[in-house]
């Protein structure tokens, strides 16, 4: 067997002979996707020639191990056989083991669709969307997302691939309109998930907040610092965070979450303060006389505290009605000598 195999070695094409500092340039720097698109379409074509030599495939499998290397596994990837055009998405591992993997979408087709701007159009959608979610969604719902996008410029692609090969245009279009809908499905799972998740870091904002003013305002109520009225203050804190609770769970709070989690956590931290705010001025209204209780004439003390912390917690639970207890009070002072002017 040796004299029949060692004949069929020496005729084997050998690869070129590569440098030592070429090697170590070669395995340094990570190559582009765009040239892993090359490599693998070049070992594309050589496959339809079985009289290939081999080499292009071995290329694309090295230039392959290094990008993962690099940017992660590539788990999903669809390569055009007739164009030099793919889309890929990668999931790099975090140190920590049970953190959810860095996902990154990844695509290379311009030159291919420079005579197809309907098929462009909508892959550019799926770069706007994919950098989006990479960026403002976390955990299992980017993961969902980016897949959902890889499927769409999957689509997209095996379009561009069909024009190459002078498919049917009537379906090419007609395939379109359909990656078009869904496409619109993931904007709308991304718009959903991106706002839930802004929501959750507007509620840490809101109950963050509302425990530091109930902490202070309970050790200074607690040190006779303050007076009984600046309960007021914990109650309409709390009430603003169970309103927005409570316009969370019936789907009617809506958030802008493109802005980034630190601005959403500072708004969260706004709530609870104009809620404790509005409250402590309801308070020091009736406390000033300003407004007067509806209380018994021979009403105690702690009554009164009750009060005032009822109304705390309605105030901070509905802005509205702080305004319109604000603008009721306004109304009713009227300076000595005057007459109150009739409402227009």
């Amino acid at each position: 067997m040796t004299e029949l195999t060692h004949p069929l070695a020496a005729t084997e094409p050998q690869a070129p002979a590569v440098t030592k500092k070429a090697k170590a340039q070669r395995t340094s720097h990570a190559p582009t996707f765009t040239e892993l698109v090359y490599a693998h379409f070049n070992w594309w074509q050589e496959r339809q020639h079985p009289s290939a030599n081999g080499h292009a495939g071995a290329a694309f499998r090295e230039e392959l191990a290094r990008y993962e290397r690099r940017h992660g596994e590539v788990v999903n990837a669809y390569w055009c056989s007739h164009v030099e055009s793919a889309a890929a998405l990668t999931e790099k591992k975090r140190r920590i083991s049970w953190a959810t993997p860095l996902t990154e979408f990844q695509r290379e087709s311009d030159w291919a669709t420079k005579n197809a701007p309907d098929i462009a159009r909508e892959l550019h959608r799926c770069d706007e969307l994919a950098v989006r979610a990479q960026i403002v969604l976390r955990g299992i719902r980017q993961r969902i997302c980016m897949r959902l996008v890889m499927a769409s410029a999957a689509h997209l692609l095996s379009l561009v691939d069909a024009r190459a090969a002078h498919s049917d245009e009537t379906k090419i279009a007609a395939a379109l309109e359909e990656e078009r809908a869904e496409l619109d499905k993931a904007e709308a799972y991304y718009c959903t998930a991106a706002n839930g998740q802004a929501q959750i870091v507007y509620f840490v904002g809101m109950v963050f907040t509302a425990a530091l003013i109930s902490l202070v305002a309970g050790i200074c109520l607690t040190a006779n610092w303050a007076g009984a009225e600046y309960a007021a203050l914990i109650a309409g804190a709390v009430g603003a965070v169970i309103s927005v609770v409570q316009r969370i769970n019936a789907g009617q709070f809506d958030l802008e979450y493109d802005v980034g989690r630190p601005y959403a956590f500072f708004l969260g931290g706004l709530r609870p303060l104009i809620g404790g705010a509005s409250a402590l001025v309801i308070a020091f209204a009736f406390k000033s006389g300003v407004l007067h209780l509806p209380l018994s004439k021979d009403h105690t003390t702690s009554e009164e505290q009750f009060a005032l912390i009822v109304l705390g917690f309605i105030s901070g639970f509905s802005e509205r009605f702080a305004k319109d207890t604000l603008a009721a009070a306004a109304g009713t002072v009227v300076p000595p000598g005057t007459k109150a002017e009739p409402a227009k």
